[in-house]
């Protein structure tokens, strides 16, 4: 007869807003939202619905959007997580953190982190089209201020910016 020992901590290795980090006795049934908020202290990603639902809780995970409350911690160990507190270079914030500010595109500003990381996502996967584009790409995040005209104009600011800077 074989023992086989289970265990529910894991360590981990991950990269968060450009840190590399190694993390241990994590314990393996934590999301990557609550690691986050409740271990790292990186409360920008919000805990809304818990359920995938609102989009309060988007972060970057190797570059691709997800719901961190979705997300097991132990299935990002190896990767990149971008948080909002990782988009701004020093003191000089994101194109989209600035446009949000200037189009006003947040109101209680309960799900602006989540808002502007999922509108950093669909520029950089070129779904800034049109405003029905931008609509359609981003409707997995809930404004319930009803903020959506000025978050659509901020990323089309923001994606407007960045064509500037790329050379055709």
């Amino acid at each position: 007869m074989s023992t086989v020992e289970f265990t529910d901590r894991v360590d981990l290795r991950l990269r968060v807003n450009g840190l590399d980090m190694q993390l241990h006795a994590v314990d393996a049934h934590v999301s990557l939202l609550d690691l986050l908020r409740e271990h790292l202290g990186l409360t920008g990603a919000k805990k809304g619905c818990n359920h995938g639902e609102c989009g309060a809780c988007t972060v970057l995970l190797d570059g691709r959007r997800v719901n961190g409350c979705l997300v097991l911690a132990a299935a990002a160990d190896g990767r990149e997580v971008v948080t909002v507190e990782g988009l701004a270079q020093g003191e000089q914030l994101h194109p989209v953190q600035r446009a949000f500010i200037d189009c006003d595109a947040f109101q209680c500003g309960f799900c602006t982190s989540g808002q502007v990381i999922s509108a950093v996502a669909c520029i950089d996967e070129g779904h800034t089209t049109d405003e029905h584009e931008i609509r359609e790409w981003m409707s997995g995040n809930i404004c319930r201020c009803s903020s959506y005209p000025q978050i659509v104009e901020a990323v089309q600011a923001a994606a407007a910016s960045e064509h500037e800077k790329t050379p055709s």
